[in-house]
């Protein structure tokens, strides 16, 4: 009766390991979206006006606050990098600043999160934009 079980539950888990690969396959490990590559140009002039604050963020996304914080010492050093992790590709976001703006992911999404820690230790390091751009596209590229 062990082997009926058994094979009852791997009949039954097939369909979820042909999404999960078809997913892996499509945006990578952790959802990572290969699709771009190339990196923005940061544009003159840009500012952490419209990156939230922790009030806006609220008490649902609480937890990211510390790196909304970091994003926001840093716009001109997030502004000339490609989010990794698919809303590069949504219309109107320009670049990772674009998910700590407005209704950007950041709030929830831990590749953006992660992504806008990195850069922001790395700057803190003493790290060019072309560095962060490397480092950013070997670990989430």
């Amino acid at each position: 009766m062990q082997t009926m079980s058994t094979r009852r539950q791997f009949v039954l888990s097939v369909p979820a390991m042909v999404v999960a690969a078809a997913t892996t396959a499509r945006h990578g490990p952790l959802g990572v979206h290969p699709m771009r590559t190339d990196h923005p140009t940061p544009r003159r002039g840009i500012t952490a006006a419209r990156v939230l604050t922790r009030q806006e963020l609220g008490s649902e996304h609480a937890e990211a606050a510390p790196v909304f914080d970091m994003v926001r010492q840093i716009p001109q050093v997030v502004d000339g990098i490609r989010c990794r992790c698919g809303c590069a590709e949504v219309e109107g976001n320009y670049s990772l600043l674009s998910c700590y703006e407005g209704n950007g992911m950041a709030g929830h999404c831990e590749v953006c999160q992660e992504e806008g820690r990195l850069a922001y230790r790395m700057h803190k390091q003493g790290k060019s934009l072309d560095e962060i751009r490397a480092a950013i596209d070997a670990e989430f590229g």
